[in-house]
C-alpha cells in the first residue's frame, strides 16, 4: 500500500516522477505495439489455439475488446509504417490519431499525414482529415431520440477477420452502430437492433400469421420460433441434421475424394461439439464456434478418407494452420494465391459475360426499335400511297384538290381495302347535306 501513497513527496519530485512515468509508459507502449505487430504478423496465437489476435489478446494476455481492437489496429498500421512507433513512444501521436489515419495512409502520403498528425487533438484530427480527404456532405435531417440505456456494444468483428498484410478496415465500416445485447437478469437479456423496412414487413406478417398461436403477437416469442426454424434449417446445410437419417447404403457414392457423406458429418458433429479440436501443446482447445470446417485427420492428397475417425471439425484458421504445418506455408500460400486469382477470374468472367449479355440486350433491343419503326414507317407509306390514290377520281369527279386531299385522308385507315370501298368512304364525306322538304320558313307570322 505504501506504494502507491504519494502524500510523503514534495510537489517538484512528484511533477518530475509523472513526467518521468508518462515517457516511460509511451516507450512501453511502442515496445508492447512492435510485439503485437509480429507476433500477429507471424500468426503465432494459432499454435496457442487462438483463432485470431483479437481472441488471444482478449482471452490470452487480458486486454479489455477495446484494448485489444485499438492496440491491434495501431499495430498493422505501424508494421505498414514503421515510423509510427518512434512517434509514439515520443509522445507525437497517441494510439486514437493512429487509428483515425490508418485508412488514409499510403506510402506517398505517409511522411506527411505522420507530421502534420503531431501533437493534435482528437478534434484537430478530424478538421485535418475533413481538409485532406473531404467526404461528402450529411442529409440534413431532424429526429427526435429516446432515451436508452448504455447496453454496451458487440465486439468489432473486423479484427478478426482481418488477415496480414491486408490494409485494415476503415473506421467508416466499423463506427456504424451496431446490434447490442446486454444481461439484464441472470436469465433475461435486452436486445436493441434497427430494423429495415422489408425486416420490419416480414415480422409483422410473422406475427399474423401466428394470430392463433400467439395472439399476443410478442416479439421475443416470435423471434424464439424464428431462431428455431432457422437453426434447424442451418444445421441440415451445415451438418445434414435430421430426424431420420438414410442407412449409409441408401447415400449414392461420390467420386469426389474430398465429399465427406452425410451420416459423417452428423456423428462429427456431435461428436465434437460443434467446436473446433485444435489443441494446443500446453492442453488447451480453441473455442472457435463459427467459420469451422471438416477436416480430413490424414490430408487427401495422402489417402485419407472421410470416416468418422478419420474427419474432425477446425475453425478455418486452424485447417489452414493444419495445412501449412503438413504441405509448408510456402506452398500453401502459393495454393491460396491461385485460388484467389482463379476466384477474381471467375468473377471477371461473369462481369464480363455480364456486359457481353447486356451489351447483346441492347443491340437486340435496338434491332427490334429499329423493325419496329421500320414496319412503322412502311404502313405509314401503304397507307399514305392508298389515300393518294383516291385523289385522282375525286379531282376527275369535279372536287377541289383541297376537297379531294381532305377526304382521301379518311382512307389512310383502310389502306388494304379495294379502291371501290376507298372511294365510296371518300365520297361519303363530300355527299351535300340533304335539305328539308316544303318551303323554307318565313319566321312572319298573321296577326291573330
Amino acid at each position: 500500500m505504501r506504494t502507491y501513497s504519494l502524500s510523503h513527496l514534495s510537489d517538484q519530485t512528484l511533477l518530475r516522477d509523472l513526467a518521468t512515468l508518462v515517457a516511460r509508459d509511451r516507450s512501453t507502449t511502442a515496445a508492447l505495439l512492435a510485439h503485437v505487430a509480429e507476433v500477429d504478423a507471424r500468426r503465432l496465437y494459432l499454435p496457442a489455439a487462438y483463432p485470431s489476435m483479437f481472441a488471444y489478446c482478449v482471452q490470452e494476455l487480458h486486454l479489455s475488446e477495446d484494448e485489444a481492437y485499438k492496440r491491434i489496429r495501431v499495430a498493422r498500421a505501424a508494421r505498414r509504417f514503421p515510423a509510427i512507433f518512434d512517434a509514439l513512444a515520443e509522445g507525437r501521436l497517441q494510439l486514437t490519431a493512429v487509428v483515425m489515419l490508418a485508412p488514409h495512409l499510403a506510402p506517398e502520403n505517409a511522411d506527411e499525414l505522420l507530421a502534420a498528425a503531431a501533437h493534435q487533438s482528437k478534434a484537430e484530427m478530424e478538421q485535418l482529415l475533413a481538409q485532406r480527404f473531404p467526404g461528402p456532405d450529411v442529409t440534413a435531417r431532424v429526429e427526435a431520440l429516446l432515451p436508452a440505456p448504455d447496453i454496451g456494444q458487440l465486439v468489432p468483428e473486423p479484427v478478426e477477420s482481418h488477415r496480414p498484410g491486408e490494409p485494415p478496415v476503415a473506421p467508416s465500416q466499423v463506427a456504424a452502430p451496431r446490434p447490442r445485447v446486454t444481461p439484464v437478469s441472470p436469465e433475461r437479456f435486452a436486445l436493441q437492433v434497427t430494423l429495415g423496412r422489408g425486416t420490419h414487413e416480414k415480422l409483422r406478417y410473422a406475427q399474423e400469421l401466428l394470430g392463433h398461436r400467439l395472439p399476443s403477437g410478442d416479439i421475443a416469442q416470435v423471434l424464439d420460433r424464428a431462431l428455431d426454424a432457422l437453426i434447424e434449417k442451418l444445421e441440415k446445410a451445415k451438418f445434414a441434421a435430421t430426424t431420420r437419417p438414410r442407412s449409409n447404403g441408401n447415400e449414392r457414392p461420390s467420386t469426389n475424394p474430398r465429399h465427406i457423406p452425410a451420416d459423417v458429418t452428423r456423428a462429427v458433429w456431435e461428436r465434437d461439439g460443434g467446436q473446433c479440436t485444435f489443441v494446443s501443446d500446453t492442453g488447451r482447445r480453441c473455442a472457435a464456434r463459427k467459420l469451422l470446417e471438416f477436416d480430413h485427420i490424414e490430408e487427401v492428397a495422402r489417402g485419407g478418407r472421410a470416416s468418422v475417425t478419420g474427419i474432425r471439425l477446425r475453425c478455418r484458421a486452424h485447417n489452414q494452420y493444419g495445412a501449412e504445418c503438413a504441405f509448408g506455408a510456402d506452398f500453401m500460400r502459393h495454393k491460396r494465391e491461385e485460388a484467389r486469382r482463379a476466384a477474381d477470374a471467375r468473377r471477371a468472367g461473369a462481369r464480363a459475360a455480364e456486359a457481353r449479355a447486356a451489351v447483346e440486350a441492347r443491340r437486340r433491343a435496338a434491332e427490334a426499335r429499329a423493325v419496329e419503326e421500320a414496319r412503322q414507317k412502311a404502313a405509314e407509306a401503304h397507307a399514305h400511297a392508298a389515300a393518294e390514290e383516291v385523289i385522282t377520281p375525286l379531282r376527275l369527279l369535279g372536287f377541289r384538290a383541297d376537297e379531294a386531299r381532305r377526304a382521301a385522308a379518311l382512307c389512310e385507315a383502310i389502306p388494304d381495302a379495294p379502291l371501290e370501298q376507298r372511294l365510296r368512304r371518300a365520297l361519303s364525306s363530300l355527299a351535300p347535306r340533304p335539305r328539308p322538304f316544303g318551303p323554307a320558313p318565313s319566321g312572319l307570322g298573321s296577326a291573330p
